[in-house]
């Protein structure tokens, strides 16, 4: 027997924001991150719903890009001296996730970051508050996910905490939120969910809800994605991609994903790679490496008309060029030197990330370090690169 994990209630669609107003409770605390939600007026229209239902509502702003364990903490400390029932994550995945942090230290005060690294080792939550995610760009799907990702800057290291108690009760996506996101912002985050589709798709956890979701939202990004980005204002296709990003969360939410995103969570948390892009990078060179291990990437690729592993890894690459985006770590500016020093480092964090552990190939650390340094340079993988 398995279970379908899932955000308990889904509003979708333009101007479902609105169900804020519904909302039963006494106080609310929203946690965003810089000035885009405010300039948008997004946040303002939040805290009217929540005021019209009667909520007193507090606002915690300012989270970063790749939400530090600091700012976790600091939200935390809000928290227990307003004594919120609702969380609400308004925003970008990384005000969602560090959303999602604070609330369980708002709940265990006395827990440690490092207990929480373990996969499925948070404790039960909703004691004091339950959890309400609104996310503004379309591509991570933590709205629907028991994830979220946060970085020990000290360390260089991005962490997943993974657990099912993360997943949001309430997920609102509302694709008008989106029309002032940024043109290279929407590429990234865009890739980000079509990387969760094929990762899901193929994750070494069978899943026939996980299979069809991640189909549909591999479709709807192929047919969407360069739209969105070249017309932001085209709501259609913004929702489109809103519903995409949240089929392919719920598809990983319970298939989970691979080393595509173990790859990417050590880049960006050491060289400060968005992490959409470097999913992108990497995407297709996992595809060719685990070809090997897996007979599903044919059905995938006949979804957007390939019939191949290689031809699905060839039409990724396209779509990201088409999406103006770039296809070789090194023109991030990283220097070979500063490369080649870093290399055991990321591949061996890499390697024991969670992500690793779903992967339908079981790498080693010359697996992927040579994957590492195909996309450092751009090149297109091969298993004579590993031999090499």
């Amino acid at each position: 027997m398995s279970k379908l994990f899932i955000a308990s209630e889904v509003f979708h669609g333009a101007g479902s924001l609105e169900e804020l107003k519904n909302i039963k409770g006494k106080k609310a605390i929203i946690v965003t991150g810089g000035s885009s939600m405010k300039k948008s007026g997004t946040l303002d229209r939040a805290v009217a719903f929540l005021q019209e239902a009667g909520i007193e509502t507090k606002i915690f702003d300012g989270v970063e890009e790749d939400p530090s364990s600091a700012t976790s903490l600091k939200g935390a400390e809000a928290m227990l001296k307003f004594q919120p029932d609702w969380i609400v994550g308004l925003g970008g995945c990384s005000a969602i996730d560090a959303a999602k942090t604070m609330w369980i230290f708002y709940e265990y005060p006395d827990t440690d970051f490092d207990s929480l690294i373990k996969p499925f080792s948070v404790p039960v939550l909703r004691n004091k508050a339950k959890f309400i995610a609104i996310p503004s760009t379309s591509g991570t799907g933590t709205e629907t996910t028991g994830l979220a990702v946060i970085t020990d800057r000290e360390k260089g290291v991005k962490y997943p905490i993974v657990s099912y108690e993360l997943t949001p009760d309430i997920a609102i996506v509302d694709g008008e939120i989106c029309a002032s996101m940024p043109a290279h912002i929407t590429s990234n985050t865009g890739l980000d969910a079509l990387t969760h589709c094929v990762e899901a798709f193929v994750s070494n956890i069978d899943n026939n809800y996980a299979d069809v979701l991640s189909k549909g939202g591999l479709e709807i990004v192929f047919n969407n994605l360069p739209e969105a980005v070249k017309n932001p204002e085209n709501i259609a296709a913004r929702q489109n991609m809103h519903d995409a990003s949240f089929m392919a969360g719920l598809a990983f939410n319970n298939a989970w994903l691979g080393i595509v995103h173990s790859l990417s969570h050590q880049v960006g948390a050491l060289y400060g790679i968005p992490h959409g892009c470097a999913n992108a990078i990497f995407l297709p060179n996992v595809i060719r490496y685990n070809e090997s291990a897996t007979d599903k990437y044919p059905a995938l690729a006949k979804v957007i008309g390939e019939e191949t592993a290689e031809g699905l890894a060839t039409a990724i690459e396209k779509l990201r060029k088409d999406v103006n985006n770039i296809g070789s770590l090194k023109e991030f500016g990283i220097s070979k030197e500063d490369w080649i020093k870093n290399l055991d480092y990321i591949a061996g964090n890499a390697l024991v990330d969670p992500c690793t552990g779903f992967n339908p190939r079981v790498p080693s650390l010359e697996d992927l370090k040579a994957i590492y340094n195909a996309c450092y340079e751009g090149i297109v993988y091969s298993e004579s690169a590993v031999l090499n």
